[in-house]
């Protein structure tokens, strides 16, 4: 192979990624397609099987997750339905549809958990936080700090007192802004990255007060009851609830959101 031959493979190389990507595009556009056939058909079934399918190939969506939830609902799994609702509400907390079913399903759930009360505090941040999704926040903290950096050159090179003062002062709003959504957009994404929760599989399930068959029981938990999980020991996972209830269970009875 001569270096003109290697010259042209080059070339061809990004032009060969393009067509590769849009024919993936087209692929999963067929299947969606596909899926959203079946499901208005009620046939829900296939409807998941190719949702699943999409998946499968590494798509990811809120949109995704929260059409395969009401497939999961409307063929009776609520279980699968739970844990896509969540799945789509960790992607997109503001969207008001998915908190709705998700609401819905989890009128289902045999175990009633009271939530401890929070702080005021911490209540606002998390709705704040939970108004736009990590890429949203994000692109709202670059806004802000660009918006900074044009403010800092009307401080620097502006004349008028009343400009400097005027870029000093909106420019430190601005900073104080860029700081706040930044961590919010950090908090959004350590949530989906650290998938801390997960959702309670088996019909019945014992809670343990250590990761072993036997330690002390401690209380019964159903199927499709959320959970908090805070630590892991070979096959267990130490679980704890919203009512502050702490204690041990198989790592087999749980999937994580």
């Amino acid at each position: 192979m001569t270096i003109k031959d290697i010259k042209r493979y080059i070339l061809l190389l990004p032009v060969l990624v393009v067509f590769l990507q849009v024919s993936a595009q087209d692929s999963t556009q067929v299947l969606w397609e596909k899926a959203n056939a079946f499901y208005t058909t009620e046939d829900y079934q296939q409807a998941v099987s190719i949702y699943e399918q999409i998946l499968n190939s590494g798509q990811e969506s809120a949109k995704l997750y929260f059409n395969l939830g009401n497939a999961y609902y409307k063929s009776g799994d609520i279980n699968q339905a739970i844990l896509n609702f969540e799945r789509a509400r960790l992607l997109a907390p503001q969207d008001q549809d998915i908190a709705f079913n998700l609401e819905l399903a989890n009128q289902f759930v045999v175990t009633e958990i009271e939530a401890l009360p929070q702080p005021f505090f911490k209540r606002w941040r998390s709705r704040v936080i939970n108004l736009y999704p990590a890429d949203s926040w994000a692109a709202i903290s670059i806004g802000a700090f660009v918006f900074f950096l044009g403010l800092l050159g009307l401080f620097i090179f502006g004349r008028s007192t009343f400009v400097k003062k005027f870029s000093f002062w909106v420019g430190i709003l601005a900073v104080v802004i860029s700081g706040f959504t930044f961590s919010f957009a950090a908090r959004q994404k350590e949530k989906i990255n650290q998938r801390k929760h997960a959702i309670v599989f088996c019909p019945r399930v014992t809670v343990k007060s250590a990761p072993t068959e036997n330690s002390t029981d401690l209380f019964l938990l159903y199927e499709g009851v959320k959970v908090e999980i805070s630590d892991s020991l070979s096959t267990w996972r130490e679980i704890r609830l919203s009512d502050g209830n702490v204690g041990w269970l198989p790592d087999s009875c749980i999937v994580r959101i």
